[in-house]
């Protein structure tokens, strides 16, 4: 199956886009980018993992988890929840952190929105930095790459989801 993926950097905007398409319904969907035990099965590419430390899914809560390395070498990262609607879009701040959730000097807002097309949805996410540096360097780290690679990850996921019902 063909699915939507377009990635695209503005520069002047300091923002990345991304559009992406699953093979999914809307409840999969959103669960899959709220819930830290699904989150923790497909945001990491392998063969890194994600391991959630702390996950408060509300507005003003915090999504706090390292991105482990094969060699066990941990980069904290912390996301906190702004707005949430649910089934609909939710925004964060993101920023790297340490272990305890003491966050960088650097932040991206997301704005995550999920729009159904009955067996399929498209999640559309606007990641805007506070400068242009950080975002070049994301990029230039194969963030792109990383992402792509996660979500096969979740379409791996769904397929399974799907053949267990």
């Amino acid at each position: 199956m063909n699915l939507l993926f377009d990635f695209t950097v503005d520069k002047a905007a300091k923002t990345i886009y991304i559009t992406r398409e699953f093979a999914a319904d809307l409840d999969l969907v959103w669960d899959a980018f709220t819930k830290a035990e699904i989150l923790d099965q497909w945001t990491a590419p392998k063969p890194w993992r994600v391991q959630t430390k702390e996950m408060d899914f509300r507005e003003g809560g915090r999504w706090l988890y390292a991105m482990v390395s094969p060699e066990n070498v941990k980069g904290w990262s912390m996301v906190v929840f702004l707005g949430i609607h649910p089934k609909t879009d939710f925004s964060t701040r993101n920023t790297f952190a340490d272990e305890n959730g003491n966050p960088g000097s650097a932040f991206s807002i997301v704005n995550n929105s999920f729009k159904s097309d009955g067996d399929k949805t498209t999640v559309y996410i606007e990641k805007k930095f506070d400068d242009l540096a950080t975002l070049e360097m994301i990029v230039a780290h194969g963030f792109k790459e990383g992402v792509s690679m996660g979500y096969a990850n979740l379409d791996e996921y769904f397929r399974t989801v799907a053949t267990a019902k």
